[in-house]
């Protein structure tokens, strides 16, 4: 790739507009004094343009994996990590959202412990921590910065940005998180606007692409078996215990506010899964299928396709793309694990300096993750199978009575699910050949968890007002 001298000019520029952005944020914030629902939450006053600006955001850092799934299987993609999403989304903004934004609870875990007891607010946040690794995020910088540089291990600077989003993450808190997801949003959706419109201009429109495609590429299940599809739409029910969802409800200034930026919100997402299905498209249709990286997809056809300058730009997108997502889960992380997991044997810590100290053990946790799981998917799926099953029915029977679960049953419930998902994995990665599965016998490893917890829901089925909050 010929990255020349004017390509880095955008990258540079955005990382000193970053700064100057925490450095507003430090002054406007008064850090040294700030409460911890200020460090948290911004106070709880967020309001709904930066509550969109940094639900959409954030929730495009895994960008490359989008771009390997479409290269290879097409316009699958949007039926597995598109339209699942929204339905799911849509229906947390009628039924939890509004709650969360009333309620005390600052995490999920710290509402798990209120109503299910201390233990199932420790198996819970050890769950969520995994859930919300910044490992897949700091594994897509990795690929990044080796496409960018040419040659040379990237490591160093996959560290060295992942590093720089701990401190400032570190200093300005969630303020920090949603002052600089403005800029991700600007950069994200202008370079792959860029991208499409070289793509079209010198290949060809978007329908012409698309009648040159093989089958494969056009099928909207993309030949997956349909226990794998609807594994994913189970995962999309990842809404439902996203940290980052709670957190952004629980600091908007009003429920109504909370509903009405994640509706606004999905429309931003279908736009942007417009654009990134479009330009993943036009990789498999430009590039052929040879690609011997295809987590490289979005650059390599970056590469090939736009001028010295706009290739740049286009890769400032990515990077502030990931970014966006990087920094909040690594504040996630750090939250999770600090003030939720850790907390109880260091109380005379306050809880600002456990989440920092949890930030630096998240991220060192994610760097040991990527050396078992070096595909942005297949972390994805790791996480999503493993924790969901576990966390979906008592967490949703803190807000929805239906789903409530005895108390006493809870962590057994979390443990079981998770312990059974992992097994059915372990198998299932000694027996599968499916990159992107490791279903064991054809089950997936989320669906033995599901029916773990489920059997534990239907055990304390009918105990009326046992496990709810209002």
């Amino acid at each position: 790739m010929a990255f020349r001298l004017i390509d880095w000019v955008p990258l540079i520029l955005y990382g000193i507009f970053l700064v100057i952005l925490v450095l507003r944020n430090r002054k406007d914030g008064n850090n040294e004094t700030q409460t911890e629902a200020q460090f948290l939450l911004s106070g709880r006053k967020l309001s709904l343009p930066g509550l969109v600006a940094t639900l959409v955001a954030t929730w495009y850092g895994g960008i490359l994996g989008v771009g390997e799934f479409t290269y290879l299987a097409g316009i699958s993609q949007w039926l597995l990590f598109g339209f699942p999403f929204y339905v799911f989304a849509i229906i947390y903004a009628f039924t939890i959202a509004g709650k969360i934004q009333k309620g005390l609870d600052l995490t999920i875990p710290e509402a798990l412990g209120r109503v299910y007891g201390k233990s199932a607010k420790i198996s819970g946040a050890a769950g969520i921590a995994i859930l919300v690794s910044p490992a897949p995020y700091i594994l897509m910088l990795g690929v990044l910065a080796e496409f960018v540089l040419g040659t040379g291990s990237p490591i160093w600077p996959m560290l060295g940005v992942t590093f720089f989003s701990v401190i400032y993450v570190s200093s300005g808190g969630f303020g920090a998180v949603v002052r600089t997801d403005w800029l991700q949003l600007f950069l994200m959706y202008t370079g792959f606007v860029v991208l499409i419109a070289f793509a079209w201009s010198g290949y060809g429109s978007p329908l012409e692409m698309f009648r040159n495609l093989p089958e494969s590429h056009t099928d909207i299940t993309g030949g997956h078996h349909i226990s794998y599809i609807l594994v994913w739409f189970f995962i999309a029910m990842w809404t439902f215990v996203d940290p980052g969802f709670h957190q952004r409800c629980a600091a908007s200034r009003s429920p109504e506010t909370a509903r009405k930026g994640i509706l606004i919100s999905v429309g931003f997402w279908a736009v942007f899964d417009l654009l990134t299905l479009t330009a993943g498209l036009y990789a498999f249709s430009i590039l052929g299928d040879k690609l011997l990286n295809p987590v490289a997809a979005y650059p390599e056809l970056a590469a090939v396709i736009l001028p010295a300058g706009l290739l740049g730009l286009f890769i400032a997108g990515l990077v502030a793309t990931i970014m966006s997502t990087l920094d909040s889960y690594l504040f996630l992380s750090g939250q999770t694990i600090g003030r939720d997991v850790i907390a109880d044997w260091f109380p005379d810590m306050s809880r600002i300096a456990l989440t920092r100290t949890g930030i630096l053990a998240g991220t060192l946790i994610a760097l040991a993750m990527i050396g078992f799981f070096p595909s942005v998917i297949s972390l994805w799926y790791v996480a999503g199978s493993l924790v969901i099953p576990a966390l979906l029915l008592p967490v949703l029977g803190l807000y929805l009575p239906v789903f409530a679960i005895k108390p006493k049953f809870v962590t057994y419930s979390i443990l079981g699910a998770f312990s059974a998902s992992l097994i059915w994995l372990i198998l299932g990665i000694f027996h599968s050949e499916d990159i992107f599965s490791y279903a064991y016998r054809g089950v997936e490893p989320f669906y033995p968890g599901l029916m773990v917890s489920a059997a534990f829901w239907i055990l304390s089925k009918g105990k009326s007002g046992i496990g709810t909050s209002k």
